[in-house]
């Protein structure tokens, strides 16, 4: 059976589209399917936006502080979870978490490039397969800094219209 995919149109019109890998995270390729089918991620915004790093989104509250109403286990090695071996290389996409390994639950980063770093300590569950070129675009919107001094919060919102499972 042929893994499940996610289509994301953003505002602006652009679209890519992430293949999931509940091979190597269960469930958490459950969440965020049980999320993206009940239009919980349509509207919200990727808030955090780091160059040569990542692009964070899938937080209700717009700040990196929200989430939906249940956290789930984190599925990486550091938190005991060995099957999680997917390395945090370009195009893919991971649980954002608190400091708490079991305290993700609906915001997600998407990699630009090596984040090997992330390996064994983030639950690494999909990547982009196409459309990467429109992920890579929000690195083109002028950003302010956030609290941890990164410049990384858009001046204009980088709106998600819609996340669909597609197959």
């Amino acid at each position: 059976m042929a893994n499940s995919k996610v289509k994301v149109t953003m505002e602006n019109g652009g679209e890519f589209t992430i293949e999931l890998y509940p091979e190597y995270a269960p469930a958490t390729v459950a969440n965020f399917e049980k999320l993206v089918k009940a239009g919980f991620y349509d509207g919200l915004t990727f808030h955090r936006v780091v160059d040569n790093f990542m692009c964070q989104g899938g937080d209700p509250e717009g700040t990196g502080c929200g989430g939906s109403d249940e956290t789930i286990p984190g599925e990486f090695s550091a938190n005991g979870f060995r099957q999680n071996t997917l390395s945090h290389s370009r195009g893919v996409i991971s649980m954002a978490r608190s400091q708490n390994p079991d305290s993700a639950s609906s915001q997600f980063f998407i990699c630009y490039g090596d984040c090997a770093f992330l390996d064994g300590s983030y639950a690494a569950f999909g990547k982009v397969i196409e459309g990467m070129e429109v992920c890579d675009a929000f690195c083109q919107v002028a950003r302010y800094y956030n609290a941890m001094g990164e410049k990384a919060e858009p001046c204009e919102p980088i709106i998600i219209k819609s996340m669909v499972v597609v197959e």
